[in-house]
């Protein structure tokens, strides 16, 4: 017995594919949605579209853009010489929030993952090696979460790449600002140990 008609319901299972949108929530938009003015349900809608059609991959760095090179590649400011290397978009945009970082990005769009089965030619590592077979690249900076798959995929970018002569490096971890170490897991105290420097 169906209680919505169909065109809703149909809105309501696209808005449930969304990654973290269970079934009430997605309702929940496509309810917002219908209440939208006629106007501003189009402009909703051709913003889809028009990111769709116009987000493209950076062809140096693989980082999205609107076409051609992206913001910090385009950037000669930038530090040609150190590449930071992360799984998703996103990364990038959480290590810019922090303005410490100078150098270039590539972003891989995944990591490995057997299970998944992501195997290294569903990433955007090929890309990556030419970067640095090209030359002029002092560091790599493996930027992948500290979960089993990115660590395996850092190790083995990390094999890849140090056959080129190149410093790869990989994040500190520890004991985050403002934390206190009697709530920490005994694998952050020990990566906090192991990362210690000098004051």
């Amino acid at each position: 017995m169906e209680f919505f008609p169909a065109p809703l319901e149909k809105l309501t299972e696209q808005f449930a594919k969304l990654p973290g949108v269970g079934r009430k929530s997605a309702q929940r938009l496509a309810f917002f949605v219908l209440s939208l003015p006629m106007e501003e349900a189009q402009t909703f809608a051709d913003a889809i579209v028009d990111a769709k059609k116009s987000v493209t991959l950076c062809p140096v760095c693989q980082n999205l853009t609107a076409g051609g090179l992206c913001s910090v590649c385009a950037s000669a400011k930038r530090d040609e010489s150190t590449i930071c290397v992360v799984a998703d978009p996103r990364d990038v945009l959480a290590i810019e929030r922090g303005r410490e970082y100078n150098g270039r990005y590539h972003v891989l769009h995944g990591v490995l993952s057997p299970m998944n089965h992501v195997g290294p030619d569903d990433l955007q590592i090929k890309s990556l090696v030419e970067r640095v077979a090209a030359g002029g690249i002092r560091e790599v900076i493996m930027a992948t979460n500290p979960d089993t798959e990115g660590e395996a995929t850092a190790m083995y970018l990390s094999r890849l790449l140090k056959t080129f002569g190149v410093k790869v490096t990989r994040l500190a971890y520890g004991i985050p600002v403002g934390g206190h170490l009697e709530f920490a897991d005994d694998a952050t105290l020990m990566r906090a140990l192991e990362g210690r420097r000098e004051l």
